[in-house]
């Protein structure tokens, strides 16, 4: 275990480098101007050239608001006109249009992203919610998903048929999203990422001509697009495996602790996640700091989820028998199908993470193991701010420790993603009704000194960042991989493939 004076050197030192690197653009920088305004005349032209009854929706249209919301009221891109499209060729034909007359283009399917760099967008926004059919081949071993379903739609279609796929654990986020950036999710443990089991994509490139990349066709671009697909094109559909589920049960066991059991949950964590080999059988285990204030005003709760890939048993029951020996405030078990999955660990469509229009202070950083030393840290510090600020007791901090077996049976090198020695995931998130709330600079230095700390916790790695919750201040080398061959390949291949930068909007590889 560190000590507190070594952890506090190791802050120090992290402080002054996170600091030189948090340079956020300037407002004057902040946004690209398309080079041609996009006005009524552009939406008769465009409509002119679509053919499948896509909606097209301008700022005065009644569904505008509906049609522009995002998750970060605080990340907003400049969207001039929005359209629908109806179907995946004309997503082709929007991009040959916005290329003819030099304005950007950028995909969304449901608006969740978290990085800063959305909001220097201005253009055109092409919505995919339309393109959402999931259609499960006769073997019933893969799936073809269209670019606008989200986690949830696949979840209960798939869940009808016996069968589940890979999504995320915060439902109303899209499954091609994640899964570009790697798509972390409950089944990595047996399957692997998102990415891995995905059998081929229909994408649109940068010039609006469109290809079908698999292992055989443009292997070069199906490296990419597992991992930092975001800038290389628009996923109009893609396979993917599907495995059988059969209806069965899933239990799920929560705990509640108060301050005096912290540091013996967190070793016990260690102990039963293994550094990475915790055995598959368990989808995951999650940690949660969060105020629960019926139990206390002044310090934070500490939940802990487990998640089983089956029914109550006595040897699962066994398996928790070192949590329960940590006087747990509260115990609760649960049988549950995997329709509802993402409930019990705060991600249903109908849970704060899924909330739109909030500001948001985020941040993130990659584990192997907890260190003990810096998440007391962590809790301390939660504590001590809410006690300065209780208006702030809906700050989640947040750990995610999946089962990572199938993760680390795929070669590192064989695809775009780069972090797959990482077992464990953090989130930090402070929510703000407003982007103009006088307690988000207050929030962004506790944001950066728990980060600090969570990488301070592991002094002889580099900081790493799952590109999918990346906020836009971290290095390149921190989402895409420090091996200096990963980035080259990948400027390489935007040469190739977008050498206008046309999709420069999500944690782009080459900066506006």
């Amino acid at each position: 275990m560190w000590s507190l004076s070594l952890l506090a050197v190791s802050t120090l030192a992290l402080v002054q480098s996170f600091a030189v690197g948090l340079v956020l653009p300037s407002d004057e920088a902040q946004y690209r101007q398309t080079n041609r305004s996009v006005n009524a005349q552009t939406q008769q032209e465009l409509a002119s050239v679509l053919k499948c009854n896509t909606t097209i929706i301008g700022p005065s249209d009644p569904g505008w608001a509906d049609a522009t919301e995002r998750y970060m009221q605080n990340i907003q891109p400049r969207v001039q006109l929005s359209v629908r499209p109806s179907c995946e060729q004309d997503v082709a034909r929007i991009v040959r249009y916005a290329n003819r007359h030099h304005i950007a283009f950028y995909a969304v399917s449901r608006g969740h992203s978290l990085t800063t760099d959305a909001a220097r967008f201005t253009g055109i926004e092409i919505d995919m919610r339309n393109l959402n059919r999931i259609q499960v081949k006769p073997n019933r071993k893969t799936a073809e998903f269209q670019g606008g379903v989200y986690g949830q739609e696949a979840i209960e279609n798939l869940w009808g048929k016996g069968l589940v796929t890979a999504t995320g654990t915060c439902s109303c986020v899209s499954l091609i999203g994640p899964a570009l950036g790697g798509g972390h999710g409950l089944q990595q443990g047996k399957h692997g990422l998102t990415s891995d089991h995905i059998v081929s994509m229909n994408v649109v490139l940068a010039d609006g001509s469109t290809i079908r990349v698999n292992e055989r066709n443009h292997p070069d671009l199906w490296w990419a697009l597992r991992g930092a697909g975001h800038n290389f094109g628009i996923v109009t559909s893609f396979e993917s495996k599907v495995w059988p589920d059969n209806f069965k049960r899933y239990f799920i066991r929560t705990y509640q602790y108060s301050s005096s059991s912290h540091d013996a949950v967190f070793e016990a964590v260690n102990k039963f996640q293994g550094n990475g080999t915790l055995d598959p059988s368990w989808l995951a285990s999650f940690g949660l700091y969060a105020m629960n204030t019926t139990l206390s005003t002044t310090e934070a709760t500490l939940y802990w989820v487990f998640l089983n890939d089956g029914p109550k048993t006595d040897a699962v029951v066994a398996a928790l028998k070192p949590f329960d020996q940590l006087q747990p405030l509260s115990v609760d078990d649960i049988d549950i199908p995997y329709l509802d999955i993402n409930t019990p660990i705060g991600g249903a469509l109908n849970s704060s993470l899924c909330e739109p229009n909030k500001s948001h202070v985020v941040g993130t950083a990659n584990l192997q193991v907890y260190n003990v030393t810096a998440q007391r840290a962590i809790y301390d510090l939660y504590n001590q701010n809410i006690r300065q600020h209780p208006e702030l007791n809906g700050t989640r901090v947040l750990v995610e420790g999946y089962a990572v077996k199938g993760v680390k049976s795929f070669k590192s090198e064989d695809s775009a993603f780069p972090f797959r020695d990482d077992n464990i995931l953090t989130y930090f998130d402070v929510r703000f009704d407003t982007i103009s709330d006088p307690l988000i600079p207050f929030a962004r230095k506790w944001r950066d000194q728990t980060v600090i700390l969570w990488n301070a916790g592991q002094p002889t790695r580099p900081a790493t960042t799952y590109v999918n919750y990346a906020a836009g201040y971290e290095s390149l080398e921190g989402r895409y991989g420090f091996e200096a061959w990963r980035l080259e390949r990948l400027r390489k291949l935007k040469r190739k493939y977008d050498p206008k930068n046309r999709f420069a909007w999500y944690n782009p590889i080459v900066p506006v």
